[in-house]
This record gives C-alpha cells, structure tokens and sequence, in this order.
C-alpha cells in the first residue's frame, strides 16, 4: 500500500498516556499527539479541508495563488496541499513566531511576510490585514482565513472527534485544548457532545487573550488584551469558529508555565512538542486536579511539534533571558509544603456555621483567614479583616450563616509553580493560595510562607 501524494498521509494520529506529569490525578489522561501529520501538525487537517472546499465551491481555480495569515503551522499544512494540487503560496506571519517556523515555510516554497506582533488586527501593518490586502490584490487568490473559514472547524467535527471517540472506544469524559481559531476545540467538541452530551469540555487560553473573560461575561474586554509570547492559542478577536456554547469551562496559563511543562513534557513523556502542548496540558492538568474521577477519561490534544521552536522553548538561552528556566533551588508549592512538613494543619470552615463560631475559631486557632466549604468543594473564604468589617457594619450577623458573607474561593496551584508564580497571584484580595499534593491533601501556601521560602 502506498500514498498517491503527501496530503493522503494527513489524520489518524495515536492516543498516548501520560504517566508521570498526571501523578496524582485520578482518571486517565491521554494526549492526541498530532505531530504525526505529515505536517507536524493538526492544522494540516483544516488546510486540506478549507482548501477542498474552495474548490468545490469553484474559488479556488487551476494555478491559483494561497494567500494567508498564520502562527506557522496552518501555513506548512497549506503549503503541503498547495504541493501536491499545485498552487502557489503567500503567508503572512506575527513577528513573535519562532524563526523555525518562517524558515521551514520558505523552505516549502512558500513566500513569507513577517509583520508586527504588537498592533490592533485592524491596523493596516498586521498580518490578519496585510493577508487581505494581498488576496484583492492578486488575481486568481484565495484567502483561506483560518479564523472565520468554518472549514476549520468542520475538518475536526470530520475527523478528530471521530478518531477519538473511536480510539477511547466511547469512554471520553473529558477533552481538552487550546483555543487560537477554534477549530480544533469546537469541532471535535461538536462531534463529541453529539455522541455524549456529558463530555465536558476544557478551553486553554493565555493570559493577554480575550476569550476566558468573554466566555465568564459576555462581554469583550479591550484591557484583556495585551502582548504574550505563547504561539497558537489566544486571540485579541473573536473568530467565528470558536463556539463558546460547545467549551463548558476555560483555564488561563502564563507563558512560563506554558514554556516549563513544554520542556518537562520532552523530558519526562518523550513528547517532544510545542509551546502551546505544554499550555494545554498545563491547564488541563490543572482543571483535573480537581475534577477528574477514577472512572474518567481526558483526552488533551497536542498540536504540533518540538521543531518548531528549537530556538526558543528549547534555548537554554532564550528560556533563561525571559525568566522561564528552571531552577534547582528556586523553591516550589511542593518544596514549600514539605518544608512545612505539616506543622500547619489546614482548617476549614463548613458553609452552614454561624459568624460567631468562625471568629471564634479563628482567634482559636490564631489565622486570619479560612476556605470555606461545602463537603468535599471549598465554595468561599473568609478573613478576619473581611468579617471586622461586617461586624462593624452589622453587629448582629454573629447568627447568620457564614456562606451569607464570604468571599471568592481561595485559588489552587499546581506543585510545581514556583515563587514567583506564587507570589504574583497573591495580592491584597488574595492572600493565600491552596494546592493538592500527590496524595490530594490539601494545604495552604500564605504571604508569610512564600516570605519564608524567599529569605531561606
């Protein structure tokens, strides 16, 4: 059996196991490693599919010219379709993406066009507008726009979701992804959500990115928006092929923490992936910490591959310039707690007890502040400041239910989030932070913790 040409080779990627980064995670966590397209990616599905489209809907003619704005990995999956139909390719790229990627697509025979990362997609100097100007301009063009070309999404109803629920033999609970045009999120949701309606759905995003707050309000927030390094996921615009009603929840992970389980993927998996990869099995990882059940089955999708960014994930150089190498004694949540070795016992407070019982307990046991919660969920907390002022506002709440005044959820880490992680999340609305240990203990990391592990 042979391939007639190198676009036959495309789908069918294999399900693989995480064994050691899912440590202490109930369920079973799976990645789809789709670097084994011949592209190296899992957009070479959406390019052949927009692309059969265009023709069949006659836009795309004989010799025709594939114009296009790309983070890299949609245009070497256009640019391997373009090979064996015979079309011409153009790409327009954010400066921020990897030199690999721009060499790897001049190598297909591609043109490239590099353009500036940090400007509105409106402004005439992007790669999104620079991309159309060129497609009115060339006679004979196509414009695929991966971002509202609802091929993309489709490609992965088509395909992806198929080979998944085939490949887990229908015992998917749980997929996750990042979220850059949607189309890989929201088609194989689709398809999946079709089969079984319970499969829950995990959007990963990036911080600088529009598309957590705009799931959480409705509302598009212009002071979410701002530069961010990770490549792939993340927007400052809403594509149509993102379907918030087909992603039940989004994570949000930083850059470094991106950049680190990309490195500990390669290292500890043998996965030797991309950037985003180690976003989205970060922020799944994270969301299963809490959720996943024995009986459960995650299925996480890598995108693409380690190549692509040699230069940067990869560059001891590079991670150490941008302050995301790792570092042997730069304390952890997980070296902070062993430190602690339980000397603090972690109290908690049900949601039903008085305001009077609470203070109580607090001055009891001398902490300013407590989860709150409902069985086995922490739904609250609450702060002695928190409660003096409400006692001074209404000296005759000591009976009420504590659930009736108290605040946010204290937030959960993952162990392996460092110092400065820690610290920049805890600010004046937050003072603590909670994290589950490998065997799914759960411990309170304060300011005066992290203080400690500064100064030691």
């Amino acid at each position: 059996m042979y391939y007639n040409s190198i676009i036959e080779a495309i789908g069918n990627t294999p399900l693989v196991k995480l064994n050691n980064l899912s440590k202490g995670i109930k369920g079973t966590v799976l990645v789809k490693v789709e670097y084994f397209n011949p592209g190296n990616s899992m957009k070479d599905r959406m390019a052949l599919k927009m692309i059969e489209d265009a023709e069949a809907a006659g836009i795309l003619k004989p010799g025709g010219t594939i114009i296009e704005g790309t983070s890299g990995n949609t245009g070497m999956g256009l640019a391997l379709v373009a090979i064996a139909k015979g079309y011409k390719c153009v790409f327009t790229l954010a400066d921020k993406q990897s030199q690999e990627k721009i060499d790897i697509l001049r190598a297909m025979g591609a043109e490239v066009i590099v353009c500036p990362t940090n400007v509105s997609p409106d402004d005439p100097r992007s790669y999104y507008s620079i991309a159309q100007k060129l497609n009115k301009e060339t006679p004979n063009s196509f414009y695929p726009n991966q971002y509202d070309n609802l091929s993309n999404a489709k490609a992965h109803y088509e395909t992806t979701g198929p080979e998944i629920w085939e490949q887990t033999e229908g015992k998917i609970t749980h997929y996750a992804a990042g979220v850059g045009t949607g189309g890989s999120m929201c088609g194989t949701a689709k398809y999946l959500k079709e089969q079984n309606p319970d499969v829950v759905t995990v959007g990963i995003d990036t911080y600088g990115s529009v598309f957590k707050k705009y799931k959480e309000t409705g509302q598009f927030d212009e002071n979410e928006v701002y530069p961010y390094l990770t490549e792939g996921i993340g927007e400052d615009i809403l594509p149509k092929n993102v379907d918030f009603s087909l992603i039940d929840h989004f994570v949000k992970v930083t850059d470094k923490d991106g950049a680190i389980t990309t490195r500990k993927l390669a290292r500890h998996e043998g996965l030797f992936i991309g950037w985003s990869c180690g976003s989205a099995v970060h922020g799944a990882l994270e969301y299963a910490r809490e959720n996943l059940k024995e009986d459960d089955v995650m299925v996480i999708i890598l995108p693409d591959h380690g190549t692509r960014y040699l230069g940067k994930i990869y560059n001891d150089n590079w991670m150490k310039d941008h302050g995301f190498i790792e570092s042997r004694d730069f304390a952890t949540a997980n070296d902070i707690i062993l430190h602690k070795n339980g000397a603090d016992k972690l109290f908690t407070v049900d949601q039903d007890a008085k305001v009077g019982e609470v203070v109580k307990m607090l001055n009891k046991q001398g902490i300013d502040q407590v989860p709150i919660t409902n069985g086995n969920q922490f739904v609250g907390s609450v702060s002695t400041s928190k409660l003096l002022e409400k006692l001074i506002e209404q000296p005759d709440i000591t009976e009420k239910k504590i659930q009736e005044i108290m605040d946010q959820p204290i937030p959960f880490v993952g162990l392996d989030n460092t110092l400065d992680v820690l610290s920049s999340m805890i600010n004046r609305d937050n003072k603590a932070v909670l994290v589950r240990d490998e065997a799914l203990e759960v411990h309170i990391i304060t300011q005066h913790d992290i203080l400690l592990a500064m100064t030691n």
